[in-house]
Order: C-alpha cells, then structure tokens, then sequence
C-alpha cells in the first residue's frame, strides 16, 4: 500500500514538472506568434529589409538571439528559475521578429499546413521519447552536429545568397529530421533527469530549460517544414 502511494506521489510529481514545461513552451510559442503578428501589421517589419534582402538589423536580432539561447543555457542552474523565465520570453520575442520575413512571403495556407503539421510530429515525438525504453542518449552527439551543420548553412547562404531549390528542400528536410529527433531526445533527457535532480530550485531551473529545449525543436520544425512548403510553390 505504502509503495503504490509512493509511486503515485512520483507520477503526480512528474506530472506537475511535465505541465511546467509544456506550459511555458505554449506561452513562448504564443509571445513568438504575437510579436510576428505585430511586426507584419504594425509595417516595423521594414527594419528587417534592405534592398530586397535581409538587413543588418534582421542579422543582429537574428544572432543576438542564438547567443542569448547559448548563454542561457549555459547559465540555466546558476540563475534563478524567474530571471530563467524572462529570458525564454525575451528570446521567444527575438524569434519572432526574425520569423516576420518568412511568415510575409508565405501563404495562410502553408503556414496553417506547416503548423498543423509541426505539431503533429512534434507531439508524437515527445511522446515516443517520454514512453520508450530504449535509450536515446546515443542520438546527442550526432544531433548536435547536425543542429551546427544547419546552422553553418545557414550562415554560408549570407553570403552566397540562395543555395538552389532542390538543396533548400534537402537542408529542410534535414532540419526537420534533426529537431523531430531532438524533440524525443530532449523529452527522454527531461524525464530521466527530474528523477536524478533531488532538488526543488533545480527542478524549476530543469523545467524552464527544458521549455527553452522544446520551444527550439518545436520552432525550428515549423521553420523548415514551412521552408520546404515555400520552396515548393
């Protein structure tokens, strides 16, 4: 009797932590798409163009907000788990700003089919990763270079300007692959680390960096399923 108690006490206390996560994840979800929604409208959008390409400003806000999710992950158990929260936010809200570009050459359509689909995938993942038995951690190392092969892409197409159709669609196809894996990756991750953190502070410190963690995944499989969309009208 007094184990069966135990172990509900366990499910419920995962539970609680799981919600957390998910919970601040759909919020800066929510932050990302109002600030992209404002930009469009309010035409500050503007800042972001320059000659028909990206500006500057597009770059800064762009790059300032990787190094911003880089810092605060680094930093995730030595600060406090509010000041953690402001700081998902505050990135959520730069993620926006650099999504405005893509969203105004999209269709309504591709951008509804892209996140009906990111959700989709992005929930089946989570799932598998958080019911498997298997374990996953053998999948970081070759997540983690594929997430810095995108990126060095990305940063090649600066300056060479767009890499031809049928390589977009690769790099997409790829990015979706790599974040839909890093969704089960990340979710396996969270569940056996709250039993191993003992500490209530690091729990919260957990759950706000594994929003961060879910936030990214999620975004980035919008991203590139709504670039494999674009790239196909």
């Amino acid at each position: 009797m007094v184990a069966k108690k135990s172990i509900s006490k366990i499910g419920g206390g995962i539970e609680s932590y799981l919600r957390r996560i998910f919970g601040l994840m759909t919020g800066a979800v929510g932050v990302t798409a109002l600030t992209t929604f404002i930009m469009s409208i309010s035409g500050a959008w503007t800042a972001l163009i320059h000659n028909g390409g990206l500006s500057a400003t597009y770059y800064i806000i762009a790059f300032g907000g990787l190094g911003l999710s880089l810092w605060a992950q680094a930093r995730a158990f030595s600060m406090k788990p509010s000041t953690a929260k402001w700081l998902l936010f505050l990135y959520s809200i730069l993620m926006g700003i650099a999504l405005t570009p893509m969203i105004l050459v999209s269709s309504p359509l591709s951008i509804l089919i892209a996140l009906v689909l990111a959700a989709v995938m992005f929930a089946c993942m989570t799932m598998f990763g958080y019911k498997t038995v298997k374990d996953l951690s053998f999948l970081g190392t070759f997540l983690f270079i594929g997430m810095i092969g995108l990126i060095l892409v990305g940063i090649v197409s600066i300056f060479t300007g767009p890499l031809g159709v049928v390589f977009n669609q690769i790099v997409c196809l790829i990015g979706v692959l790599v974040f839909a894996l890093f969704a089960a990756y990340d979710m396996q991750t969270l569940k056996n680390a709250y039993y191993a953190i003992g500490n209530g502070e690091q729990k919260d410190q957990l759950a706000v960096l594994g929003a961060l963690h879910m936030y990214i995944s999620f975004v980035a499989m919008f991203e590139y399923i709504l670039g494999l969309l674009n790239s196909r009208d």
